[in-house]
């Protein structure tokens, strides 16, 4: 074995429709269900980018804090009557709205009786949410999506302070959905990176030690494609945003906090031997080597959250939000976890945490106070980050017992750097102009087909192409 609110209003209401109401995409939110990327993600998303430091897992979150819920448990908060209106929070958690979200509202209406919340879960919360912006009609409270980039946020969004004094509370705050030093979101949860799996298929497959390179992982997908009846990478490239995730692990495989920011003037990011290379190189060649799903086309995310549960499929790129879902659905939770990527620098894994969709509150919103209460009691009190698996959104929050495997694989976590003052917006603006976006689905369903044969171009020829068409928007965003 492996060492290592009730109201819930779901997403086809009419969603689609234009006159519906809803970091950047160079960020790493990751989506709890099917809904965006980030991770992601991302998410999704956000800047990908969290306060520099470096931790052991176990130790990211300070040893014995509690979070705001244990604090607030010691005594009944006051009911506050003087907050009112009615509030609509958008959400991509379709599969928990009607329980653990129902049970949120209870709790906050609480203390906030002259306060009704009201949910709205999106299947499709990228796309829908990408819709409703262009109307004043999403919400008062929602995650901001990945299609925002830095510059927008005061276009859609109430700043919740500046990013100074939220720093001294939160994660996540320095470097993701800020600009010019005002902060628009806070996260609902911390996430590392790696990969979700099923533990019993990988032993049955005869596989006894974690991958610690790229080659040993594609050796041991192929144990599982020879030795099982499990599908051993299962890529989600129908729905798209699960692809994305695989981009959430830039930083970790250099183990490199200025990773990202090194980015805006790195030439040829997809190179031999730079970590994009790596990280894309992976899938490519899982792929190729036909160790995923046979038709990618045909996959389903919520479905698959099953197959892996119930071991017909073996391994997904998912950010550590997903391992609460993925063990809900086994009948064995101790059955499911959770892998580094296969890299180790100096003889440690390393892992990026960063934050997942930030919860913002609409520059629209009629009941501004209201929504402000919500998004301060989900962060402080509803223990949601660890609840899920997460990484503590506070900066003295507790650790989170699904990342296990992590600890016993003494995974160093590592956040990185923000982005200098003046250049928030500039990987954004590259993306942009180079029309590269590595954290949109299309950009991870290329390289899919590529390596599946349905598109002629090899991964030398994709690669030459990313690099070429980055240098160009590095050149025409500084010149």
């Amino acid at each position: 074995m492996r060492t290592t609110k009730t109201v819930a209003v779901l997403a086809a209401l009419g969603l689609t429709l234009a006159g519906c109401g809803g970091g950047s995409g160079s960020g790493a939110a990751a989506p709890a269900t099917s809904g965006g990327a980030a991770t992601s993600a991302a998410p999704a998303a956000t800047s990908g980018a969290a306060p520099s430091a470096a931790a052991t897992s176990g130790a990211a979150p300070s040893a014995g804090a509690t979070s705001g819920g244990a604090a607030s448990s010691a005594a009944a908060p006051a009911v506050n009557t003087s907050i009112k209106g009615d509030i609509t929070v958008l959400t991509n958690r379709t599969d928990i709205v009607k329980t653990v979200f129902a049970d949120y509202a209870k709790k906050f209406e609480a203390i906030y009786p002259n306060v009704h919340v009201t949910f709205q879960a999106l299947t499709d919360y990228e796309g829908d949410v990408k819709i409703r912006l262009n109307t004043s009609n999403y919400g008062d409270v929602l995650l901001i999506p990945n299609s925002v980039t830095p510059k927008q946020l005061p276009t859609f969004f109430e700043p919740l302070g500046t990013v100074a004094d939220l720093s001294k509370k939160y994660r996540f705050i320095t470097s993701e959905q800020n600009y010019q030093g005002k902060s628009y979101g806070i996260a609902i949860t911390g996430n590392a990176n790696g990969f979700v799996y099923n533990k019993k298929v990988w032993a049955a497959a005869g596989i006894t030690a974690d991958p610690t390179t790229p080659a040993e992982f594609l050796t041991d997908l192929n144990l599982i494609k020879t030795k099982t009846s499990a599908i051993p990478l299962y890529t989600n490239y129908h729905d798209g945003w699960p692809l994305t995730q695989w981009e959430s692990n830039r930083g970790g495989v250099s183990a490199d906090p200025d990773a990202v920011n090194k980015l805006i003037s790195n030439q040829a990011p997809w190179a031999a031997g730079q970590e994009h290379n790596t990280i894309w190189g992976l899938l490519y060649d899982a792929v190729a080597a036909k160790d995923t799903e046979a038709d990618p086309t045909t996959t389903d995310w919520e479905s698959s959250k099953q197959l892996l549960a119930d071991g017909k499929a073996a391994t997904m790129a998912l950010g550590s939000w997903a391992i609460t879902q993925f063990q809900g659905k086994a009948k064995d939770p101790a059955d499911i976890g959770y892998l580094p990527f296969p890299v180790q620098v100096d003889g440690s894994f390393h892992s990026v945490i960063s934050g997942d969709y930030k919860n913002a509150i609409s520059i629209h919103s009629k009941h501004k106070d209201a929504a402000r209460a919500w998004v301060d009691w989900f962060a402080n009190d509803s223990n949601y980050a660890t609840d899920q698996g997460g990484v503590s959104v506070l900066v003295n929050g507790p650790a989170s017992k699904a990342l296990g495997d992590f600890t016993a694989n003494n995974v160093k976590y590592i956040e990185l750097t923000p982005a200098p003052a003046g250049k928030e917006s500039t990987e954004a603006d590259i993306e942009k102009e180079s029309d590269v976006l590595p954290f949109q689905p299309t950009s991870w369903q290329r390289l899919v087909d590529d390596a599946r044969g349905a598109k002629h171009e090899t991964k030398q020829q994709l690669f030459d192409y990313l690099d070429k068409q980055w240098a160009a928007g590095i050149k025409t965003v500084t010149g």
